[in-house]
């Protein structure tokens, strides 16, 4: 009788860059097999582009049926890097029972930045006893929001505790505006009104753009015949589903980091790690132990902002292939700055542009002095016009003015305030800008020829004009200029590595004397008290531009550094051999003597024996967790249920305080039959 064949799964992984493919197959021992692998660039105006090219790459070299593919699983950064660059859609933020000053805390008023908010009175206490709720001032400004914003985000006063006012909002909103809402009860169980609402706005900014990447993957799948679910990788390194994914984007923060520790597992059978991950925009560095990634019990920090989303302990910094290069002010002999913000590469803007990039290039060399503009171009990123909603006159004037193709910003902008109204756009996510980059270093230097390697060139010979403090041409030729920007990356990598494992180790090392030591050791700094410093561990280097970026890295850390053979696509095999794993929460609270108040899901209801509220609560937490997984994506979970009690022993007596249960669901994903 003859073998059925493995199911095959399709692994992709859209970055900031690059879109990457990969068919794998259960067959070929514990590790599976990769049939083919491909990358393609992502593309921000029509993410099915990106997509395609990846994946159709990927068909065509194992020549494999589309039909035979049994499920699809994506990861991705775009949420990860919307935050770290401080882009996504204009939202409303609703706040119930909370006051003005409660922007003030958790770094909500920066988020919020101009975006608008509404107060209302309404709310709960900590017991889930309502306060009188009034939304009239909502409705009043419901068609105004609803013509500029993107959507909505809406937190109520101990909303963990009693939902209903949020749903109440939501419901008015959704029948008003027909726009996307999100509340934070569904976000998360945990207590802290204000980090919560900043949890939930920027779930709302970010829905948009998880729409579209979901929607484009999906259209594409369909156009190839490929009858597959479609599940996506969230920050804890999880499976669910794409619907899932769409409801709940904020929880995709840190998914391709993520899926790219499940990926360095699974290629080198390694248990104690540092994984570090270099992409276009950020590198992501976190910890293996014992074959699991640490968590953030506190939640991931992405972008300076500490949410309420359960994800790997990963430290997020802004540098990347394609970070900006920028030269430190006012020093006698000048630092090369890089990032946190990414910029468009000359080498990729030539590729694709070809001589309008080049001319402008050239003009500006002729020139004779450098310019503080020179080398930068603007460009729309080509996303939908409404999401272009709510612009000011300036913003709109500028935009307008920009197109598809490049623009020099020398010609562009006169003024300062122009520049400021530019930087707004950047940050909305309307406008790319490019710039010199890593990348290009890369390219002048012959370490990278994937795009156009002579534009690049043009770009390092404008930056090498620069003046130093003392009036001289900070690089006396491109190429010494590239390789200095080459050998700042891969010192700074080794910084943060090192700094992400002083954190770990319970120091948090930008805001400690471990960062002058780190610095220190890393520039084997002569002095009278020498410093080193060295990892227990080996680095496991992620991304495809880590066999260069990471050569160099063993003497700074201390200890070697491996890069797997399929490092480049580390982020989509992840995704493809992932679990489902979801958790539904419940409390058990008594706010008097003799009456135990239950609040899971939507719902609340009191109780005059103990032992019956927990019965009930284990059973809504099965019950909630089970539906989850299924709405997650797998119909095989396995669910533990565990409860936590909070007592307090009065003359002997034992007093009931507070239960929590926690119920995990945990299983393999569905697949096509």
């Amino acid at each position: 009788m003859t073998a059925r064949p493995k199911p095959l799964f399709l692994g992709i992984d859209t970055g900031g860059t690059y879109t990457d493919a990969v068919l794998w197959s259960e067959e070929g021992g514990p590790k599976g097999k990769v049939l083919a692998k491909a990358k393609s660039l992502t593309t921000r105006h029509d993410l099915a582009v990106g997509i395609s090219g990846a994946v159709d790459a990927v068909l065509e070299k194992s020549g494999t049926n589309p039909a035979a593919i049994k499920l699809v699983s994506m990861s991705t950064t775009l949420a990860t890097n919307a935050l770290v660059e401080g882009q996504g859609g204009r939202v409303a933020l609703i706040m119930i029972g909370f006051s003005e000053a409660d922007l003030a805390r958790d770094g909500l008023k920066t988020a919020l930045g101009t975006d608008p908010v509404v107060f209302c009175p309404g709310g709960h206490d900590v017991h889930g006893n309502a306060a009188k709720l009034d939304l009239s001032g909502l409705e009043a400004a419901l068609p105004e929001l609803g013509a500029s914003v993107s959507g909505f985000a809406v937190c109520a006063y101990f909303a963990t505790r009693n939902p209903a006012h949020e749903l109440a909002a939501r419901n008015l909103i959704r029948d008003k505006t027909g726009l996307p809402v999100t509340a934070s009860h569904e976000l998360s169980a945990k207590l802290g009104g204000p980090r919560r609402a900043l949890t939930t706005l920027l779930n709302a900014r970010l829905i948009s753009m998880i729409d579209r990447l979901v929607a484009a993957t999906e259209g594409f799948l369909a156009k190839r015949g490929i009858a597959a679910p479609l599940m996506v990788v969230r920050g804890d390194g999880a499976l669910v589903s794409a619907a899932f994914a769409r409801q709940r984007p904020i929880e995709t923060i840190l998914s391709g980091p993520a899926a790219s520790l499940v990926g360095a597992r699974h290629m080198t059978g390694l248990d104690d790690a540092m994984v570090s991950d270099i992409g276009g925009t950020t590198t992501d560095v976190a910890v293996l132990d014992s074959g699991r990634p640490r968590l953030d019990p506190e939640g991931a920090t992405v972008g300076g902002f500490r949410t309420m989303v359960e994800a790997v302990a990963m430290r997020t910094f802004g540098l990347g292939g394609d970070s900006e290069v920028a030269l430190e002010d006012g020093a006698l002999d000048p630092k090369i700055l890089l990032g946190p913000r990414r910029l468009v590469p000359l080498a990729l803007a030539g590729m694709v542009h070809g001589e309008a990039v080049a001319s402008e290039l050239e003009r500006q060399l002729r020139a004779p002095n450098p310019g503080r503009m020179d080398g930068r171009f603007a460009v729309r990123t080509g996303v939908p016009d409404r999401l272009a909603a709510g612009l000011t006159a300036p913003e709109a004037k500028l935009y307008e003015t920009i197109g598809a193709t490049p623009l020099a910003l020398d010609r562009l902008l006169s003024s300062n305030a122009q520049n400021a109204t530019l930087n707004r756009l950047v940050a909305r996510g309307l406008v790319h800008i490019c710039g010199f980059t890593p990348s290009d270093a890369a390219h002048v230097v012959g370490k990278q020829s994937n795009w156009d390697a002579a534009t690049a060139r043009l770009g390092a010979e404008l930056f090498s004009r620069r003046r130093d403090g003392r009036g001289q041409a900070i690089a006396a030729t491109p190429e010494i200029l590239a390789e200095r920007v080459l050998v700042t990356l891969t010192r700074w990598s080794a910084e943060y590595i090192l700094e992400t494992a002083f954190a770990e180790d319970g120091l948090d090392g930008a805001a400690t004397v471990a960062h002058a030591l780190v610095q220190r050791a890393v520039d084997a700094h002569p002095g009278i008290a020498r410093f080193t410093v060295a990892l227990d561990r080996p680095v496991i280097g992620l991304g495809a531009s880590a066999p260069l970026h990471y050569a160099g890295l063993p003497p700074l850390v201390g200890n070697g550094c491996i890069v797997p053979e399929d490092t480049d696509v580390a982020n989509a095999l992840g995704a493809v051999v992932g679990q489902v794993r979801v958790s539904a929460e419940a409390r058990v609270s008594q706010p008097k003597e003799g009456l135990f108040r239950l609040a899971s899901g939507q719902t609340v209801r009191d109780f005059t024996d103990e032992a019956k509220a927990i019965e009930a609560a284990e059973t809504d937490v099965r019950a909630l967790a089970a539906q989850r997984a299924k709405d997650a994506g797998t119909d095989s979970a396995e669910i533990d249920v565990a409860t936590e009690f909070k007592v307090s022993t009065i003359e002997g007596q034992r007093m009931f305080i507070e239960a929590h249960v926690v119920a995990v669901a945990s299983g393999r994903p569905r697949i096509a039959v």
